[in-house]
């Protein structure tokens, strides 16, 4: 029993220190970029992107590294049905009504559903391949390039109003320091949150897949709660719902084919059978509830509910 606190502890731990690690690596990131030249909008749209699928990256390769490639997989559909079931429910019900944008809608909605039937299909006969992986890549790179050269995102106002004001003249030691020494916490959080996983595991006699698709899902998927949340204090829904969107996207092509890199990813049989039909479940529900261009109150109670139906059924309680 002593052993079953212990871990516990080193879980919640190490994944405080990836999560807390990752935000301090992508702000020095980010600014160094900026500094080198990187245009401050695309410095945004990729860097800040990444930085908050992070800990699901890090510790996915991790995973695969230990020999546990069932993490990576539970990881990604666990964040993915965590992002639109709890958190976009959340700041749908903070927001009373979230509005959506046209372009939404209408091209990154249907690239969110395209990435999630790709996952499902190239998972499908269990295994996840180097070939596949490769797909994946090239898929995020595609979506990366849709990004960047939006014409109707480059020519936003308001954006190019806020990121005159991000120009760096200098670049002191403590940027790089911090970049250095958030670098090598990354490395702790993530290597701890694996063995904690692992060590769980076999003190519960439960599969790692399982606590990937819970507890991992929902710790990794924090730093999109944080943004998401701040956005809609700040009267920004389309970035709280843009910061989900693009999560999801992230999880499904580079955290699954980045890992994949390392190792051939076994899928379990249980992730196949009940987490990616409620995954894709997930993704159709969130662009059907959007085509009005709102999502209510109402239904942002609906989908914290459909998480919580999700997670009891995983651990068993329905």
């Amino acid at each position: 029993m002593l052993d079953l606190f212990i871990w516990i502890a080193v879980f919640i731990a190490s994944l405080i220190v990836l999560i807390k690690a990752s935000d301090y690596f992508t702000d020095s990131a980010e600014k160094i970029g900026i500094f080198f030249g990187l245009p401050a909008f695309i410095a945004g749209v990729t860097i800040v992107a990444v930085g908050t699928s992070l800990p699901e990256l890090i510790s996915s390769i991790f995973a695969v590294l230990r020999n546990s490639s069932e993490i990576v997989v539970g990881n990604v559909i666990g964040s993915n049905i965590t992002n639109i079931f709890l958190i976009l429910g959340i700041i749908a019900i903070l927001s009373k009504k979230l509005k959506i944008a046209y372009e939404l809608i209408h091209v990154d909605l249907p690239l969110l559903v395209g990435s999630a039937f790709l996952l499902a299909i190239t998972i499908w006969d269990g295994i996840f391949s180097l070939g596949e992986a490769f797909l994946c890549i090239a898929g995020f790179l595609i979506y990366l390039n849709y990004t960047l050269n939006s014409e109707k995102r480059h020519k936003d106002k308001e954006i190019k109003k806020e990121m005159k004001g991000l120009k760096i003249e200098k670049l002191g030691f403590k940027v790089w320091a911090i970049l250095v020494i958030s670098a090598f916490f990354i490395f702790l959080g993530a290597k701890y949150t694996i063995e904690s996983v692992i060590e769980l595991s076999e003190i519960l006699n439960v599969g790692k897949e399982i606590i990937a698709l819970t507890a991992v899902a929902l710790g990794t998927s924090l730093p999109e709660l944080t943004v998401s949340v701040a956005a809609i204090r700040k009267g920004k829904p389309e970035i709280a719902v843009g910061n989900v969107l693009g999560s999801n996207i992230f999880n499904s092509f580079l955290v699954m084919g980045i890992p994949a890199l390392f190792g051939t990813l076994i899928i379990p049989n249980n992730i196949l059978i009940f987490a990616l039909p409620i995954m894709i479940i997930a993704t159709l529900l969130f662009f059907f509830i959007t085509q009005e261009k709102e999502i209510t109150r109402w239904e942002g109670w609906l989908l914290v509910l459909f998480y919580v139906f999700f997670v009891g059924k995983i651990v068993g309680l329905f």
